[in-house]
């Protein structure tokens, strides 16, 4: 027995399901962004580019001093 071929709308909704996919990592990789959960990693790489020497916090170091700044100049933050 043979399998059917697949039928000639499979090349056009492979697409669409491939673009709908992409457009869903592209959204949630925006709102990780915005909420800041890149920003460790970010700063981990400006340190080693520009810091070779000085130790690298740990991301829980980082996240919790960056916390305090905020809460002693509440002036840069909407809420």
């Amino acid at each position: 027995m043979t399998t059917p071929d697949a039928p000639s709308t499979a090349g056009p909704l492979r697409r669409t399901g491939l673009a709908l996919v992409r457009a869903v990592k592209a959204v949630a990789w925006w709102f990780n962004s915005i909420l800041g959960g890149n920003d460790y990693a970010r700063y981990a790489q400006h340190q080693r580019l520009h810091h070779p020497g000085c130790e690298i916090p740990s991301e829980r170091d980082y996240w919790r001093d960056r916390h305090a700044a905020a809460d002693k100049n509440p002036a840069n933050r909407c809420c």
